[in-house]
């Protein structure tokens, strides 16, 4: 089933969690500094981009869906920046701002099409603020189809146990990216989309595919999830979701070439979650999602999918 264009249009995710400013500089490299042993890069060209959260609910815009964006900045000039691409893009943004706080960005140092150097500005946000995301999420709340929580351990998902509450409450379905090993936060979530990685420091390293579905089917009950996503690079992704003899779908790579992974997992869990928005069943909505996976990374840098590009 493809959804249509207006389907879409009519489709409103909620993305909540940690936005950053992806900074690029371009530059030639044509000699090694007489200061230490690194190379020198004559900057040329520089580039702003939306990352993290901001990355995912640019994603759902770019499919066609509406997305609202909530998330903690600081009262800065990348924050500035960011909002501005946010305004430029079509995404709607609700942002608590914490005069304490550094806008995250994070600037890579790009010399000879590939990726030199990459430096990261960051803070803890406020509680204070924290607390008054919980008003607006609750208001945002009513009118969005599905609601995606973006996790990147930077701090802005302090009250996701009572944001999935309220949301499961409602009835929208829940998507969360994960981030460290206590996945205990997300309990109670439709689904979660860790990679290989990830998911191996929450159960621990499993011995084969038996092994891996045992310990699958163990994280679903404790927190009791809809289903467990994970994406496994080139072997692809395997839904685990209790459904059919198995409990298991496994959906195989699709990318003809991969030429960079930075944000196929924001592209991965944000195209699920506009399908999920206009009623795609888990089972069908993967197999769009492994789809975009495979074209984003065949681009460079944080990017993102089109209509046309997944449908036509």
């Amino acid at each position: 089933m493809m959804p249509s264009r207006e389907q879409l249009s009519a489709c409103r995710v909620l993305v909540v969690g940690d936005a950053m400013l992806d900074r690029y500089w371009f530059g030639s490299v044509d000699r090694v500094s007489p200061e230490a042993p690194v190379p020198v890069v004559r900057v040329q060209r520089e580039e702003d981009r939306l990352g993290g959260a901001a990355n995912v609910a640019l994603n759902v815009k770019r499919l066609g869906a509406a997305s609202t964006l909530l998330t903690v900045v600081g009262d800065d000039a990348p924050a500035r920046t960011l909002e501005s691409l946010l305004e430029r893009e079509g995404v709607a943004a609700r942002l608590g701002r914490d005069e304490k706080l550094t806008t995250i960005v994070k600037l890579r140092v790009i010399g000879r099409a590939q990726q030199l150097l990459r430096v990261d500005f960051e803070s803890t946000p406020d509680h204070e603020i924290l607390t008054q995301m919980l008003a607006d999420f609750a208001q945002a709340l009513g009118s969005s189809d599905a609601v995606l929580f973006s996790d990147y351990g930077k701090g802005g998902l302090t009250h996701i146990p009572r944001m999935i509450e309220l949301a499961r409450a409602a009835g929208k379905p829940v998507l969360v990216d994960p981030k460290g090993s206590d996945y205990g936060r997300y309990a109670g979530a439709t689904v979660l989309t860790p990679n290989r990685a990830e998911l191996a420091q929450v159960v621990g390293a499993w011995s084969d595919e038996a092994d891996l579905r045992r310990r699958a089917r163990r994280l679903r009950e404790d927190l009791q999830l809809d289903a467990l996503l994970v994406t496994r690079s080139e072997e692809g992704m395997s839904l685990f979701d209790g459904v059919g003899d198995s409990g298991q779908l496994d959906v195989a790579a699709l990318a003809r070439e991969v030429f960079d992974v930075t944000g196929a997992g924001d592209t991965v869990i944000a195209t699920l979650a506009a399908m999920l928005g206009v009623g795609m069943s888990m089972r069908d909505a993967i197999q769009v999602a492994n789809r975009a996976g495979g074209i984003v990374v065949g681009k460079f840098g944080t990017a993102t999918v089109s209509y046309e590009e997944l449908f036509e």
